[in-house]
């Protein structure tokens, strides 16, 4: 079954990311289309890009938080990225997490829920730019939350049709990971068959 992790894509204290990520997951586990899990940021406590090595040259990591999330984003076929939108961007503490890693983001999928203001759609824009540099396939549809209309008293109330577009990017991730398993599998027989292996 195919695996996608909800990355909470903030560690700021008093986040509302976590609850939205929860929001996201409570509706996620009603699918059967694949095994959705949390990934929090949080939990890596992730240093500021300090690998001596940039992550596009060399897989080889020198600093054992960086092994850590290495590990844990390579076992997932796609991700849904869920994020505030800071200063008309995402967050630092996502853009960090992404630049750390390379190969294990490669021909992976990858969905957008976002919140803020204006739903944190600029977050996304610049987002999907990250992504197509890492080779991410993102998909179109993206939940963007708004506090006006998705939030009371600062509590996540989202408006009904939100689940719907939740379940329709949901399918589209879904999609769009099973085909990527086939391409990131060629690639391993080819590289194998190269390498003078068979069978």
């Amino acid at each position: 079954m195919l695996r996608i992790a909800i990355v909470i894509g903030s560690t700021r204290p008093n986040r509302q990311c976590h609850t939205v990520a929860q929001w996201v997951h409570t509706h996620a586990g009603h699918r059967q289309d694949a095994d959705y899990e949390i990934l929090d940021l949080a939990d890596f406590s992730l240093p500021l890009l300090d690998e001596p090595v940039a992550a596009a040259m060399s897989n080889d990591y020198a600093r054992e938080t960086t092994r850590a999330w290495s590990r844990a984003i390579a076992a997932f076929d796609g991700y849904v990225f869920v994020t505030p939108e800071y200063n008309h961007g995402p967050t630092a503490a996502l853009k960090n997490a992404l630049d750390l890693l390379f190969v294990e983001w490669n021909d992976k999928a990858a969905g957008f829920v976002s919140y803020g203001l204006q739903g944190g759609v600029r977050a996304v824009e610049h987002l999907r730019v990250i992504a197509a540099e890492l080779a991410v396939a993102d998909v179109r549809i993206q939940v963007a939350l708004s506090f006006s209309n998705d939030f009371t008293d600062r509590q996540l109330h989202p408006h009904p049709h939100q689940e719907e577009i939740l379940n329709r990017m949901l399918d589209q991730l879904s999609s769009w990971a099973t085909a990527l398993q086939t391409v990131r599998l060629t690639a391993q027989n080819t590289a194998l068959t190269g390498a003078g292996f068979s069978g």
